[in-house]
């Protein structure tokens, strides 16, 4: 093969072939697009993805939406965005050290928290509180969101076009691969060990996975303290000693560990030890920091009490999401299905202004006292 005949996707995928691990996704091996579509001269099928993902709307509105902390005069809590930018970041890393594809995890990890709703995990909760009121086998999960936002509800990236009808496309038409690691990134409460979960089918979407862990124990660890939820002497000291004292060498020991653990085989996992001091802080935010954050601060219980308002409105009257009034004429499901869409693109401050303009009177909107 004369490799200066080749565009530079093909001598991406060629580069891939000969050089990533065996076991690594080849992008010139996709299972491909639902809608076929003719490969790109530049870019290869997941490099395609992960510019899709980026210029999405949905992308943007991350900027806006909560982590973990809701604190509109601090400046330094993680956002959804930047949760989503550090997972990146240490997936990549991973991928890199073990001969994965890079362009494959950085597109999971870019698009692994799109179906995230307002308020963290607090709107989460709420909203599928809220979801389940009307449609009671149903529920809302931000992994499944995440999957029908690239499969659905985004649309017109520029590389879909109107049909005879004027309609584009619906869906950002993403590979298998990338819309796989979507769906199985998600870990729950689970430990890392837990063979029960079921996982991504990629090594790269198992490198997002445990990303996203070692991203979020550790900056949820940071906000928590610059909220004063925690102080650094209530951090389990025997954990600290294993992973260390600092966020970077936390992170640099969980990452090391993973490599050093999974290099020369088809794998992306944590050595026991370490997983299990891994999993050991997971508990300790999730009794210490969410709990807290969901239950102990009154701004977060009040943005719960915004979703669960605003979704039992939009039943009620679809017409306010759209002016639509022949969205009444929907089964229950149908209905609940779109509001909990609506609700879930939201950001923070949309969803506040959409409560304040359908509950506050107008009079006394904006008033301090």
């Amino acid at each position: 093969m004369l490799i200066n005949s080749l565009t530079p996707r093909e001598r991406q995928e060629h580069w891939e072939i000969h050089h990533l691990a065996d076991w690594a996704a080849k992008s010139a091996h996709s299972k491909g697009r639902e809608r076929p579509e003719e490969p790109d001269a530049v870019r290869t099928a997941f490099m395609r993805d992960r510019d899709r993902v980026l210029h999405s709307k949905a992308f943007r509105r991350l900027k806006h939406k909560t982590q973990v902390f809701i604190d509109p005069e601090e400046d330094h809590f993680r956002t959804r965005l930047t949760h989503t930018l550090e997972v990146t970041q240490i997936a990549r890393t991973i991928a890199r050290a073990l001969l994965l594809n890079e362009d494959l995890t950085e597109a999971i990890a870019l698009a692994h928290d799109l179906g995230h709703p307002p308020f963290g995990h607090a709107g989460e909760e709420a909203l599928d509180e809220a979801y389940r009121e009307w449609v009671p086998d149903a529920g809302f999960k931000h992994d499944e969101q995440s999957l029908r936002v690239v499969d659905i509800l985004e649309s017109g990236t520029g590389e879909t076009f109107p049909d005879e009808t004027g309609n584009a496309p619906l869906g950002l038409n993403l590979t298998w691969e990338v819309r796989n690691g979507i769906a199985h990134h998600s870990k729950g409460r689970h430990d890392l060990t837990d063979t029960t979960v079921e996982r991504a089918a990629t090594l790269e979407g198992k490198a997002v996975r445990i990303a996203d862990r070692v991203a979020y124990i550790n900056h949820d660890i940071d906000d928590a303290i610059r909220a004063g939820v925690i102080k650094p002497s209530d951090l389990p000291r025997e954990q600290l000693e294993l992973l260390g004292r600092t966020h970077s060498e936390r992170i640099s020991t969980m990452v090391l560990d993973i490599v050093q653990n999974s290099e020369g085989r088809p794998a992306v996992e944590m050595s026991p030890k370490i997983a299990n001091a891994t999993d050991f802080l997971k508990e300790f935010l999730f009794e210490r920091v969410y709990w807290n954050a969901s239950t102990g601060n009154q701004d977060l219980r009040k943005s719960q009490h915004v979703l669960r308002a605003l979704f039992r409105l939009y039943m009620e009257q679809p017409e306010r999401m759209t002016g639509n009034a022949t969205l009444r004429e929907l089964t229950t499901e149908d209905r609940a299905q779109i509001v909990c869409d609506y609700i879930a693109g939201m950001t923070d401050r949309y969803a506040v202004t959409c409560f304040d303009r359908h509950f506050v009177p107008k009079g006394v909107r904006g008033l301090r006292y």
